[in-house]
């Protein structure tokens, strides 16, 4: 399996609250950013948290995100940034560089 994401990529995180034990902080979905590494395939660890085998392996990205779009009060210099570890099944494509983004 390959992975669906590449390096520059714009993604957005999706929104949602599976119940039980989820790794993907409330304050970073609906934010966009941009694949800045693959790390590779890994178990989930969603799944890991409650006894499963984590199989199928999921991709996990290193994701970049301005901190002004992340916080939309930022008083700090714009090219502030915020790296997060991402699972793919937490994103989705994102705007192409240049659109605009509401602020959540």
């Amino acid at each position: 399996m390959s992975a669906r994401f590449k390096l520059g990529d714009r993604v957005r995180v999706r929104v949602g609250s599976l119940p039980g034990h989820f790794r993907t902080p409330s304050y970073i979905q609906g934010k966009t950013g941009t694949v800045v590494a693959v790390h590779g395939e890994f178990r989930n660890p969603e799944s890991l948290a409650y006894g499963g085998d984590g199989l199928p392996k999921k991709f996990l990205y290193l994701v970049c995100f301005a901190q002004s779009h992340v916080w939309g009060q930022y008083c700090a210099p714009s090219k502030d940034t915020l790296f997060m570890d991402l699972y793919e099944h937490w994103l989705e494509p994102g705007q192409e560089a240049g659109e605009t983004h509401a602020r959540s």
